[in-house]
C-alpha cells in the first residue's frame, strides 16, 4: 500500500477533519487525505511505524500520546517555526506538508508531548490562573456597586469575608439581594480552595 512508503507525515489537526502530508525518505509526496478523528485513529494504526510530525496546538498532546501508541515517532512543533515554509495559496494539505518541510530541517527545535499527569496539572494550574483574575474583577466590581449604596468596604479581598456581616448593617435593595448579586465572589473562593486541593495531590 502507498501509505507504507511514507517515513514522514504530518498533520494539520483540526477540531473536526484532519489533513494528512505523507512523504518518503527523500521527501517525495507519497499521499494526502483527509480523515475525520475516528478515521485518521483507523489509519495511522495500520501504517508502518514512521514519524508523524504536527503543530503543537489544542489537541495535540493527546493525538500524540495515541499515536505513540501504535509505535511511531511523534513530534510537537510551535507552529511560529512552521509558518516560514508554508507556501502560498494557503490551504490544510499545504499546512500538512509545510510540518513537513519544518521537521526536515536538522536544528528544527520540537516540543516534548506532554503525559495526560502533566496535562492535567498544567490545564489546573490554567483555571485557577484565569478563576484568580475574575476573583479580583468580581470583587473590583462589587466595591463599585456596593458605595453605590453607601457601603465601603476595606480595599482588596481582606474585608470580602465580612460581607455578610456588613450587609445586615447596610440593607441591600431586594432585588439584588433575591438575585444573589453579591455571592459570586464565594463561588470564587470555594472553587479556587477546590483547585488548590487537587493541583496540592496532583
Amino acid at each position: 500500500m502507498i501509505k507504507d512508503y511514507a517515513t514522514l507525515v504530518g498533520i494539520d489537526l483540526g477540531k473536526q477533519t484532519f489533513h494528512v502530508h505523507g512523504q518518503d525518505s527523500r521527501g517525495k509526496a507519497v499521499f494526502r487525505k483527509k480523515f475525520g478523528r475516528k478515521q485518521l485513529i483507523e489509519f495511522l494504526a495500520t501504517c508502518h511505524s514512521c514519524t508523524v510530525v504536527m503543530e503543537a496546538c489544542a489537541g495535540s498532546h493527546f493525538m500524540a500520546r495515541k499515536l505513540s501508541s501504535f509505535g511511531h515517532e511523534v513530534k510537537l512543533i510551535s507552529p511560529q517555526f512552521v509558518r516560514p515554509f508554508v507556501k502560498s495559496n494557503k490551504n490544510d494539505f499545504i499546512d500538512a506538508e509545510a510540518i513537513c518541510e519544518a521537521a526536515w530541517r536538522p536544528a528544527m527545535r520540537f516540543v516534548t508531548p506532554k503525559t495526560e499527569s502533566q496535562q492535567t496539572l498544567s490545564i489546573l494550574h490554567r483555571v485557577r490562573e484565569s478563576m484568580v483574575q475574575d476573583r479580583a474583577r468580581t470583587i473590583n466590581q462589587m466595591h463599585g456597586f456596593l458605595l453605590e449604596f453607601g457601603v465601603s468596604l476595606p480595599a482588596g479581598k481582606t474585608g470580602v469575608p465580612r460581607l455578610p456581616e456588613i450587609l445586615d448593617f447596610h440593607p441591600l435593595p431586594p432585588r439584588l439581594v433575591a438575585i444573589g448579586a453579591f455571592n459570586r465572589w464565594m463561588q470564587h473562593s470555594c472553587c479556587l480552595r477546590s483547585l488548590q486541593c487537587v493541583a496540592s495531590t496532583g
